[in-house]
């Protein structure tokens, strides 16, 4: 930025002043188009307690997690006297207060000690539609009306470095079961179904458990590439590549599979799937991850980048020791994610001593997504079949479960009552079934 108040930025903003959001957490759709911010150095300059909370709450978010945020008090004045004696980062923030006149003045003298390329984002308290034009016209990158959210500006500056003519980031959902063998790859992969068929937009189901995958098993898939080929060759990794390995299941559905051989070992490094991912969302609207249930560098950033998360466990003691151990990783890895969703799967198996589902989640602080009951006739002729349950009984409760979850997935409006039973209902059904 140079003397002539060139803040940076497109003058081309949208005029209406956008009022900051209410809601601790943005909607489904809202929250998967967030841009990530890539690695920019930015310096905060507040004059409120509240905003400097929110700067540093958006300092442990996962989106800001390859940008360097430093914060201050002082303001437009402040930031002045930093830049005197210092050279100015990618990103300036300015909190302001008081007269339009004297936000104008003190931009201009702040101008005066930028570096040419420097972007700034002003906060202030003046909702007006006319100043807002004039520090877009001065070059201003972005003007946010107090009190601002953590998510209202990680979008501010995430739109600030990504490409305007580029599509919106996909979603992705990350379905990981607790314990071994409690059903979340069966899960996954029903989940991932329902959704393609529900809204009719592109789904990829990603296998990442390479050794021992069921995906291909489950969709009737024997591709001969897959994940491995794609986290084993990043040089060749783009959106080309990815078409190439995919395997189709159906029109709107289409599979990563994993090798499940077990003549090499999958070791990975902690950074070895995030190219993989990139690489989905930007192509497609919903990536659902069938994590393998494992505890490692990679798994743990999976998990950590994921837009969503669903956990899954059985009722029983063991399931909640490692349900409890994993929710709260997840609450202190991801604060200011929303909370995963929770599948309590295998309900009322015969002789069986269980833990109902709702005092479950109670000691996890979640609620209930869904209840699945032990259906081994159901879920085994499926499997056998190659088959997901919508395809084997599109009538069954369960699988309407399925597709109660997929609308929960997806962001998307609830369906009308009017339409099919709701969820509540299904349960009940559901649990009369298994009785």
């Amino acid at each position: 930025m140079s003397a002539e108040t060139d803040y940076t930025s497109s003058p081309e903003s949208p005029l209406p002043l956008r009022e900051p959001m209410d809601e601790r957490f943005p909607s489904g759709e809202e929250a998967a188009h967030i841009r990530s911010v890539p690695r920019v150095t930015i310096q905060g300059f507040c004059l409120t307690e509240a905003t400097m909370r929110v700067l540093e709450a958006a300092t442990e978010d996962r989106r800001m997690a390859k940008a360097h945020l430093k914060t201050d008090f002082g303001g437009i004045p402040g930031a002045i006297e930093m830049f005197e004696q210092a050279p100015t980062p990618n990103l300036v923030i300015v909190e302001t207060s008081g007269q339009k006149e004297s936000l104008l003045t003190g931009l201009d003298q702040l101008a005066e000690y930028c570096d040419a390329g420097t972007r700034v984002i002003v906060i202030g308290d003046i909702n007006d539609v006319s100043l807002y034009r004039e520090l877009i016209s001065r070059g201003v990158s972005e003007y946010l009306i107090t009190p601002v959210s953590v998510f209202q500006l990680i979008e501010a500056i995430g739109n600030l470095y990504g490409n305007p003519e580029a599509e919106p980031l996909g979603k992705s959902v990350a379905f990981f079961g607790v314990k071994g063998g409690c059903g979340a790859s069966t899960i996954a992969h029903n989940g991932a179904w329902a959704l393609a068929r529900s809204y009719q937009h592109e789904v990829v189901i990603a296998d990442l458990d390479l050794p021992f995958g069921t995906a291909g098993l489950d969709f009737n898939q024997d591709p001969l590439q897959g994940v491995f080929e794609a986290v084993s060759s990043p040089e060749r990794l783009d959106e080309t590549y990815l078409d190439r390995i995919l395997s189709k299941c159906n029109e709107h559905l289409n599979l990563l599979a994993a090798p499940a051989t077990l003549d090499r070992t999958y070791d990975y490094g902690e950074k070895s799937f995030d190219l993989l991912c990139e690489t989905m969302l930007a192509s497609t609207p919903h990536v659902v991850l069938d994590v393998p249930h494992a505890w490692n560098g990679w798994v743990k950033n999976v998990l950590l980048n994921a837009d969503e998360i669903v956990l899954v466990a059985e009722p029983d003691l063991a399931n909640l020791r490692n349900a409890k151990n994993v929710a709260d990783t997840l609450k202190q890895m991801r604060p200011n994610d929303r909370p995963p969703h929770l599948i309590i799967n295998k309900v009322n198996v015969p002789k069986r001593p269980e833990i109902k589902p709702e005092e479950f989640a109670s000691a996890l602080g979640l609620t209930v997504q869904a209840s699945i009951p032990f259906e081994p006739q159901l879920f085994g002729t499926a499997a056998n079949n190659g088959q997901m349950i919508g395809e084997l009984d599109g009538k069954h409760p369960i699988s309407q479960v399925f597709d109660d979850l997929a609308i929960t997935l997806s962001g998307k409006a609830q369906p009308s009552k009017s339409a099919r039973p709701g969820l509540g209902s299904l349960l009940s059904k559901l649990t009369r079934r298994a009785g």
